[in-house]
This record gives structure tokens, sequence and C-alpha cells, in this order.
């Protein structure tokens, strides 16, 4: 994909179209022109939707050779463009390079896992009824089908990967899908598209819609679109839901991440790892990740020893051009972004909180920044921040360490530094999240296991298969007069 003057064309039902307006897409760090995109009218969104349901049947009967092998492609090309690529995601997204690539090469592996899923995802299996006497000569047998075609709505914070989380399930289970990407970042899942394209998947089993957010309402009520799988924020997540009770509806939702080291996490090479792993995972992505540290919660015996490192280590960090293959921090979204940050650690700071490092803007950058002594209630606490910015917190003793875990409307993950194997198994136990990382940060995730949250996180999970699980349900047929 080039950022030539053309407008970029959407992808309708697998062809590429332009409609009758266009939008300019801007880099975060210089507000420099990307690339423009053109926008689906109304009837080519509703042609786009009629291919899709047209196209089910057919879709969910393809042999699993046909769509693992589409996939396949994928791969191959979006490993071939890898450079390009991670070039394209930092430049809309104003993501420092390294952590782009990062970005590509997971995206690459979704596919990869999504192929691997299609030849042995079919959900069957065999039951004996005989166990009752009125079961006898009786087997039953289940087959997974599609609840129908997928509308899958993707974040900006990752332009391309959360976009393969949406597509690469829905077509590895033969489930049609039109993905909507973020109006900021629409280029990335753009380029999918064009990959997609070059693969024999049937007209109608994919589209690439970039329609402005006030059209998607009519998009997530249409009945033929009786999945919904959203990742974003929390109030439009939930609206969503709210709106289509009847659908069935993933949500991949924020959080405000904590991190908490135990007392036994107390030798140098411990805390130096904690400190090192907690400062980048705090502000890679700019904090715009729903999974960064933004509480560390540290028992009273390593507390004054941990601090330091943290700030040392967030100090360490390079800010600045996207571009620079030097960078670790770059700008936030958007300059409106970077005032929110800075609103909000304003407001901490003016009720009581202490900046130990950072606490400053430039344009649409905030400086990598701790806090100490934040209120329960500031929102930096009780919110997702969203941004570079973590809170250091100290507690006595395991319990207080997870009630203070989760003391929080949010549920997504959380990091669990210790290596006492039964803390962990309590940890797993007590802390209301969707998943527990030991010996490290909230922010790990494997894109092939179950991902999602508990509380105003969310409901679902995505990874491969799970979110392929989320599109189908179980239809069983039973076979009578057998000679069992």
């Amino acid at each position: 994909m080039t950022t030539d003057a053309a407008p970029h064309p959407f992808w309708l039902a697998g062809r590429a179209v332009r409609g009758e307006e266009t939008v300019e897409v801007t880099s975060p760090w210089d507000g420099s022109t990307v690339g423009s995109v053109s926008l689906p009218t109304p009837r080519q969104t509703e042609e786009a939707v009629a291919a899709a349901a047209a196209v089910a049947a057919e879709f969910a009967a393809s042999p699993a050779h046909v769509r693992a092998t589409a996939l396949d492609l994928v791969v191959r090309r979006l490993g071939e463009r890898a450079d390009e690529v991670a070039r394209l995601i930092s430049s809309e997204n104003g993501k420092p390079l390294k952590w782009a690539r990062i970005e590509v090469a997971r995206c690459v592996s979704v596919f990869r896992w999504a192929a691997d899923e299609a030849r042995r995802f079919n959900g069957g299996t065999a039951q004996r009824l005989d166990a009752d006497a009125g079961g006898t000569g009786r087997l039953a047998l289940t087959r997974r089908v599609p609840y129908g075609p997928v509308l899958g709505i993707a974040p900006f914070n990752f332009p391309l990967n959360l976009c393969a989380h949406k597509v690469a399930p829905a077509l590895a289970a033969g489930v049609p899908i039109i993905l909507k990407p973020a109006p900021a970042t629409p280029l990335s899942g753009l380029l999918l598209g064009e990959l997609l394209a070059g693969t024999d998947l049937p007209a109608g089993s994919w589209s690439v819609l970039p329609v402005p957010n006030d059209a998607m309402p009519s998009l997530v009520r249409d009945e033929r679109l009786p999945i919904i799988s959203f990742t974003g924020s929390v109030p439009v997540g939930w609206s969503i839901r709210d709106a289509v009770p009847r659908k069935r509806v993933t949500l991949e939702l924020g959080g405000n991440g904590a991190a908490v080291v135990l007392a036994d996490w107390a030798s140098d090479a411990d805390l130096d790892w904690a400190a090192q792993r907690i400062a980048t995972f705090s502000n890679y992505q700019a904090g715009q990740s729903c999974i960064s540290v933004q509480r560390v919660i540290a028992d009273t015996a390593v507390y004054d020893r941990l601090v330091p490192r943290v700030i040392a280590a967030v100090e360490a960090l390079v800010t600045g051009d996207p571009g620079d293959e030097a960078t670790d921090v770059g700008p936030l979204i958007s300059e409106d972004a970077a005032r929110r940050v800075e609103s909000w650690v304003n407001e901490a700071t003016a009720a009581g909180a202490k900046v130990l490092t950072g606490g400053a803007r430039v344009g649409a950058s905030y400086l990598p920044t701790v806090l100490e002594g934040v209120p329960a209630d500031a929102k930096i606490t009780c919110e997702e921040v969203f941004g570079p910015v973590m809170s250091v917190t100290r507690v006595e003793g395991e319990e207080a360490a997870y009630a203070a875990a989760n003391d929080s409307r949010f549920g997504l993950q959380a990091g669990l530094f210790t290596h006492d194997l039964q803390a962990a198994f309590r940890a797993h136990r007590a802390l209301e999240v969707g998943g527990v990382i030991v010996g490290d940060v909230p922010s790990y995730r494997a894109d092939q296991m179950p991902y999602g949250g508990a509380k105003q996180s969310g409901v679902g999970r995505e990874g491969v298969r799970f979110a392929m699980e989320d599109y189908t349900y179980e239809r069983v047929m039973v076979l009578t007069g057998l000679d069992l």
C-alpha cells in the first residue's frame, strides 16, 4: 500500500471499491498526511452486508483446506511485506517501529494459528446415549456451525493485529465478516484486505469498510449480522450490548492492570527484572494498551528497593520520533488524548499525589510518568488512563495486595511477581481478572490463549480457537436404531 495522492479503496465483498467521500489519515507524531481513504456510501455498506448474508451457507460448507490455504497465503505475504507494514502502522498510529514490527509478527502468528485451527476445528463429538434405557441404540453426534456473519469492530491501538483477531478466526471457522477498522487508523485494516484479495475465498466472505463511527449503530442493529466482536472503550462496548441484547456479543474492553510484587520477590535480580518489565510495559504503545501496567502494588518488604529501580528504568526509556529505530515511547494517538492524560495527572497531584518522574506533555506526547500517593478515588487509580502513567502503592502482605488489585471496576489481567507456587494458586483464585500472569507484568498475551476480562472489562474470549467457538454453536444429531 502506498501513500500517494489517490485515496485508498476499501474492500467490498472482496473487491476494491471507492465511495463518494474521502478522509485524510494523519500522523500523531507530526500531523503529516499518511494517506487518504475512500469512505463507503450507505448503499455500498448495504451491498457488503447483503453479500455476507448471501454467502454464509456456502462459506460454512466450504472445505477446511480451502480456508486454511487462504490463511496460509496471508501468512506468507504478510511476512514478505513485514517491514513495509510495520512502517505503515508506525506512520498512522504513532507506534515506535520496534513495537510495530512486533505487532506485524504477532499478526503473522494469528493467521498461522487460524490456518492450523481451520484444519482441525469441527467441534465434533460422539456420545453414546444408552446410559439410560430410553437411549438404547442411539448415538449423538455434534458439530459446530456458524451463528451467521460477524461484525468486527477494531480499535486504533493495535490497528493490524486486533483486526486480525476479528478476521482470522472468522475465516477459519467459515464465518463471513464485515470488518470496521478504527477511523484514526484505517490503513492497516485496508492493507489486510489487500492481502486477502489475493486468496480464493468466496466473494462476500469478507469486507473491510472504514465507515465513520456515526454509521456504526445501523450495522450493530442489522439482523443479518448476528455476531458482534468489539474491542474498544467501555461505554461504547456496553452500549452495543444494551442495544442488541439478543445478539451474540463479545466485548474486549478496558482495564487498569495491576502488577503485584510480593515480599519473596526480593533479590536484586528479581527486582531489576520486575522494574524493567514494569517500566517497559507501562509505556509501550505510549501506555495505549488495555493490559499496560497502570498500578504497581508492592509489599512493604520490597517497596523501597523496587521503586527507585522502576524510576531509573522509566527514565532510561527513549521518547520521541516513532520512526527512529531507538525510540521506545512515541506519541499518543492525538493531542486531545495527551491533554486528557495531562488533566488526570494534574487532578491526582492536586489531590496529594507526588510525581516521581515525568509529568509533562509536549504536543501529542506525554512523558513516561510515575506517581506515588495517588488517592483511591482519582481517575489515575480507578479509571483506565490509556497513557504512559503508572502509580505505585505500598501494601502489607499478600492478602492486602490482592485486595488492592481487586479494588477496581475492571478485571482484564494482572501480573504477579512471586516465586511461591502456593501464592500463585491463591492469586489465581482471588484476583478478579480474566488472566493472571505469574512472574511477569499483566501485559503478556499469547495470541492463541484465551483472552478477555471480568467485571467492566468485557464478556467472551478472544484468542483464535476461543473466538471460533464464540462465532459458532453446537448442533446435535441423534442416530437411532444402531447396534452399539
